[in-house]
């Protein structure tokens, strides 16, 4: 069955070396990484990159994956996830997702997202994260906690276009856009799921709100310990193990 990877904002596929190499260590070859229109490939021509859209992108690249796909999230990937979960559950065998907080009800956007959707204040803002040389793009990354080869690989990457998509989609989710997302993933058929919970990451509510959200989905958790936004690379082992698992039973 194929495992689709899907990465976030501000992200390129470079994400998910890491953890595809663990999985390729454990005998699982056939994983297709998908970026997200701008986010590391190119928008297509009057692409407007609002959350719906990104939706039905993943449920478009899931159809072209024939169906009965083993999907992972991460950041807005899993956001995207979600969407897949509330309009076509009929595409996924399993999915596994992290920053469940995301559609929760009483979620509310962290200050950089804030920002972002907030006219004027978000050009400004994304600027200081897309614009300037790679090499200072990297850095910024990097102290976020991307390992620097990968910093430096999505810094290459990052340009207007990705700050036009961030911008459009961030705005697209203010509330309560997100909450409705989750009321409709609750209510849509439950396919196996997975919430990891990576217990220090800043962006997506907290550890206790996750495993509420896990249960509106008739999901498992995945607890990473002292873990934060970045899991895919310090836990890669322990995520590898634990998708490897729930693949197996799904």
């Amino acid at each position: 069955m194929p495992k689709a990877f899907v990465h976030g904002v501000p992200e390129t596929c470079a994400l998910w070396q890491t953890i595809v190499g663990e999985l390729k260590r454990r005998g699982v070859g056939d994983v297709e990484l998908l970026s997200p229109p701008g986010f590391g490939v190119p928008t297509p021509t009057d692409w407007q990159p609002t959350r719906a859209n990104y939706g039905a992108w993943l449920i478009g690249e899931l159809e072209a994956l024939g169906g009965d796909v083993d999907v992972v999230g991460h950041d807005w990937g899993a956001g995207h996830v979600y969407g897949v979960l509330s309009e076509r559950p009929d595409l996924l065998r399993s999915w596994a997702a992290d920053c469940a907080g995301l559609i929760h009800s009483d979620y509310v956007w962290h200050d950089m997202a804030q920002a972002w959707q907030t006219p004027e204040i978000g050009e400004q803002a994304i600027a200081a994260l897309t614009g300037g040389n790679p090499e200072e793009r990297s850095a910024i990354l990097a102290g976020l906690g991307l390992p620097a080869e990968v910093a430096s690989s999505i810094a290459a990457a990052q340009d207007d276009e990705m700050a036009r998509c961030i911008l459009g989609l961030y705005r697209s989710a203010a509330q309560p856009a997100m909450r409705e997302l989750g009321e409709r993933a609750a209510g849509a058929e439950h396919r196996p799921g997975l919430v990891i919970i990576p217990t220090d990451d800043p962006y997506a509510g907290t550890p206790e709100v996750a495993s509420e959200v896990a249960a509106t989905l008739g999901a498992k958790t995945l607890t990473l310990e002292g873990l934060g936004h970045w899991w895919m690379f310090e836990g890669a082992e322990a995520a590898a193990d634990a998708l490897v698992a729930h693949w197996s039973a799904a």
